[in-house]
């Protein structure tokens, strides 16, 4: 089984509305449904001895610290080709998702190639890194360490946060990496190709392996005549990012800086943006269900030909499976800072729901089984927006009401949370978090359940079967 493509978007915490430091990511797959879950991962579930599924890769149990941190993650629950936890927090408010399918090219696979047998993949990274990091700092370094020891076989991107720091890194040919740390007042967006442009070796905020500047100058390997533009060596700017990967960062631009125009098929949009405002949680959803709003190329409008409608690959699609948005606030106690914005499913017809992680479980609705189970969010997510997708101008606005009524829900009982937490620690502050995020889960679920009928009426009359009596 292999992921299909993702959009990762961060924000550094000057750039935030309320300071605090967020990574986000929708998880994407092919035509095969993936369900996909949320757990704690406590100390005692964390593996002792680790193979991979997919390489057979084993790792050697010195790196496996004895004393794992606990951490919150969104595995694949059929656990057939791995574990692929996709986004956590753990228990001292590190939060990391992995990975972004990006691009490279021939050149420097020539050089390092990607490993044909062994090595390190997406369904790896969160497992082995996320119970051993203490800092987004950490993961960097931690996964660096464990590309260069036993490699991977294919391209990602990477990020970490913590109260300080929202750090990107990407991998470079089968041992290789880079990473940059994101300025605190500005916000990346990260569609599937190599993203890391400007570059400076040894300078404060990036980081690389050892050996990649002496690679570059040994293999010839920069088309640049000044600086290094890590995109422009080791990635791709070809006629699929131009309809693929380039639109959806376009958007989210544009979305976040009118000013920033362009065309959407431009290689060369920066890494590093800054907004003409404060980004809040909202826009960030926004951005992540995303499908060309009020441009000819939205597949749902009505502004463009039915050419224009599939020229460009959205950010909201079918084949979004998992979507979170990684929060570490810097206005609350510690025992209340990290927050997992999590939603299954099509972005179009689903909501996110802020769960706390420094709980002692995670809601039984939220921990989807292999099997079609409208109890459970991820499959009733998928039937809303497949019976949304047959008529969207419908359907849309239902969804939009929905959507707001549970965030705002949402909120409230947040706010409520975080007055009531306060002066606790420990198990009384788990058992709290943990209830709070219940009540979360089960509004959210209800909402969608109303959704789901209001559908069913809205749609009655627009069966194609059907035939009118007047008597």
């Amino acid at each position: 089984m292999k992921k299909a493509e993702c959009t990762t978007i961060l924000v550094g915490k000057n750039a935030t509305i309320d300071g605090s430091a967020m990574i986000a990511r929708s998880e994407d797959g092919g035509r095969e449904i993936i369900p996909e879950g949320f757990e704690l991962i406590t100390p005692e579930k964390q593996p002792k001895h680790y193979e991979s599924v997919i390489s057979h890769q084993k790792i050697d149990d010195e790196d496996l610290a004895e004393k794992p941190l606990r951490y919150t993650s969104a595995p694949d629950v059929s656990g057939e080709s791995g574990i692929w936890g996709a986004a956590g927090i753990n228990s001292e408010n590190v939060a990391m998702t992995a990975t972004e399918t990006i691009t490279t090219n021939a050149r420097i696979q020539g050089i390092d190639p990607l490993l044909a047998k062994g090595g390190l993949g997406e369904e790896d990274f969160v497992t082995l890194t996320l119970p051993y990091i203490h800092s987004a700092l950490d993961g960097v370094k931690r996964i660096g360490y464990l590309l260069e020891k036993y490699g991977t076989y294919e391209m990602n991107g990477m990020a970490f946060a913590d109260h300080d720091e929202v750090w990107y890194l990407e991998t470079i040919g089968g041992h290789h990496w880079i990473a940059r740390r994101i300025p605190d007042d500005a916000y990346v967006v990260a569609p599937n190709r190599l993203n890391i442009d400007e570059f400076h070796f040894g300078k404060d905020g990036f980081l690389a392996d050892d050996a990649l500047e002496d690679l570059i100058k040994e293999y010839h390997l920069n088309p640049d005549r000044e600086g290094y533009n890590m995109r422009h060596i080791f990635g791709s700017s070809t006629i699929k990012d131009a309809h693929y990967n380039n639109p959806r960062a376009w958007f989210v631009h544009n979305y976040f800086d009118p000013e920033f125009g362009g065309k959407p098929s431009d290689q060369d949009q920066p890494f590093i943006c800054h907004a003409n405002r404060k980004i809040s949680i909202e826009d960030i959803c926004f951005v992540e269900s995303s499908h060309y709003q009020d441009t000819p190329f939205d597949p749902y409008g009505d502004q463009g030909t039915s050419e224009q409608k599939k020229t460009f690959r959205p950010i909201a699609l079918n084949r979004n499976f998992e979507t979170h948005i990684l929060q570490v606030r810097n206005d609350v106690p510690e025992e209340i800072a990290g927050v997992q914005w999590l939603c299954f499913g099509p972005n179009t017809f689903n909501s996110f729901v802020p769960f706390y992680t420094n709980v002692n479980d995670t809601p039984a609705s939220f921990q989807t089984g292999p099997k079609f189970d409208l109890n459970k969010i991820f499959w009733l997510n998928k039937l809303t927006a497949q019976l949304g997708d047959t008529n969207f101008k419908v359907y849309g606005e239902l969804e939009n009401d929905f959507e707001q009524k549970s965030l705002a829900q949402c909120h409230f009982i947040q706010h409520e949370t975080d007055k009531k937490v306060a002066g606790l620690s420990g198990k009384e502050a788990e058992d709290l978090l943990t209830e709070a995020n219940q009540k979360m889960a089960d509004q959210v679920y209800d909402n969608t359940i109303e959704l789901l009928g209001n559908m069913v009426n809205e749609g009655h009359n627009l069966a194609t079967l059907k035939f009118d009596l007047l008597d």
